[in-house]
Formats: structure tokens, sequence, C-alpha cells
């Protein structure tokens, strides 16, 4: 694969858990794309805490090695912090670790109600919506302006200030309107959520045309042709739209079975009095 991507001059992002990460692989990361971009799982700064959120003894200590070969390779691998409840506590922390290792920029994730993060949500170990807009406002405005790298947190662009929206300074949105996912058994899918929902899965690399599948699909094109107008609830009504384009469609597929539902963050903000009013639609309130 990395030999295709250097010989048509693509662009590479990774993402990975980086236990496996040799400096073989570093190396030949680095040297396939001038664009090669690797974003590396953390979800603590410490073997306690990270180990048993991933379920796996000495998976910290493993990530953090591979991160140093990343880094020794000439990359500048960005931190993913998934927040929980049992890792709250270090989410400063991890911006003065990604420091000290070499990192260029750390971004938090937030658990989404699907998979493992659903069963995460049911056991009440994820945050509730007034800690995660609470702690976001806390990363935007407090933990950004203590360091020079760059910090994503990744709820919705209606909660981000104006001022990084403007500077595109963490406000990376999906691009779902220009990708098509590949399944690891050669499936055409939207993206991973194919692994859960097979009505968006498009065919298979081996007996269907690339062209034909991203050019006549009935949901590729509901998706190009309908985000973000036809985007319902509180997303349809958010000055944001343009921008979120509903934040994450195949989540909110998998929650309510319509590509253009709203997003379950800004729902429950909504319901808890927290969606910023001042971005929404002239005469559109929602509490």
């Amino acid at each position: 694969m990395l030999e295709v991507i250097h010989r048509e001059g693509l662009g590479l992002t990774v993402e990975t858990n980086g236990t496996l990460c040799t400096p073989e692989h570093a190396a030949a990361i680095q040297a396939t794309s001038e664009r090669s971009f690797v974003s590396v799982s953390l979800d603590g700064v410490d073997a306690g805490t990270h180990d048993q959120i991933r379920g796996m003894l000495g998976a910290f200590a493993a990530t953090v090695r591979g991160i140093g070969y990343l880094v020794d390779a000439g990359l500048k691998p960005q931190l993913i912090f998934t927040v929980m409840k049992s890792n709250r506590g270090q989410v400063e922390s991890i911006v003065r670790l990604a420091e000290c290792l070499g990192a260029g920029s750390v971004k938090y994730n937030i658990v989404q109600p699907i998979a493992r993060g659903e069963n995460l949500h049911n056991k009440e170990e994820t945050l509730t919506i007034e800690e995660l807009v609470s702690l976001g406002r806390f990363v935007e405005t407090v933990v950004s302006a203590r360091t020079s790298l760059r910090i994503d947190y990744s709820h919705p662009a209606v909660f981000k200030p104006l001022e990084r929206i403007a500077a595109d300074q963490g406000c990376g949105v999906c691009g779902v309107k220009g990708i098509l996912g590949v399944l690891a058994s050669g499936t055409y899918a939207l993206c991973g959520i194919g692994e859960h929902i097979e009505e968006l899965t498009f065919g298979h690399v081996a007996t269907d045309s690339l062209r034909t599948i991203w050019e006549c699909d009935p949901v590729l094109t509901r998706i190009r042709q309908g985000l973000p107008a036809e985007l319902g609830g509180v997303c349809g009504s958010c000055l944001m739209k343009k921008i979120c384009l509903g934040n994450c469609i195949a989540q909110n597929y998998y929650r309510m079975g319509d590509l253009m539902a709203n997003y379950w963050y800004c729902e429950e903000a909504a319901a808890a009095g927290l969606f910023p009013q001042s971005r929404v639609y002239e005469g559109s309130v929602h509490a």
C-alpha cells in the first residue's frame, strides 16, 4: 500500500494504537509521502490509566515506544485522547506529555454511542453532556492557551470559539461528501460504520466499479445532494450546519436510522439548555 501511495503521489494519513510500530514502519511512513500524518491513541499519561482503558497490560509502554519511533523518523504525530470519567483528570497533563514526547498536536475525542462506545455510555463510564460542554470550553480557552501545540476538542463547530473556526484551529470536520471507505473484506462502505450497518455498504472492489458506485449509489447521492439542507432537528436550524454537516451522519444513522437526523451531542445539549442560542436561525428555539 505504501508503494502505491508513493507512486501515485498521494497523501497518507494513519490512525493507530502504536503498539506494533517499529523503526522500520516509522521510516517507511515518513518516506512514503511529504503529506504523511500519523495519529496515535493514548488515553492516559500513565500505564495504570491507559492500560485499564485499553484492556491490555503493557499497552502504554508499547504505545509510547511507537510514538518515539515516529518522532525519531521525523514525524510529528498527533496524540488522540478519548475523554471519559477514568481519565478526565489528565486532560491538561496529556498535553505536557505530548510536548515531552515530541508530538505535534493533541486531539480530544468524545466517546460516540456506537459499538463499544454505546456500551460505555450505558455503563455511565462516559461524561454527561454538561461535563462535556464544560470540558470543551476549558480545553478551547485555557488548555490551548498554555501550549504551542495544535489542540482539537472534537465537539461540534457550534460550540467552538469563532476565532478558532476562522483561523481553522482545531475545527476539522468529516469530509463525508468526498470520501468512500473500503473495509478489510473489500466491501465499499461509507466508513468503518459499514462493519455494523450493512445498508451503508455499497458493493465489492472485486466486482463493482468504483466509478459506478461513487456516481450512482443512491445513499452516496443523497448525502451529496441532501447535506446540509435536509438535516433535521437542532442541526437543521444551526447556523454552523454548512461547516459541520451534521457532525457524523454515520453516527446519526446508527442511532436514528436516518442519514439526516440530528447529532446526539447537539440534541442532548439543546435538551439541557446548553445549545448556543446565538448560533441558531432567527425564530428557532431549542431548550
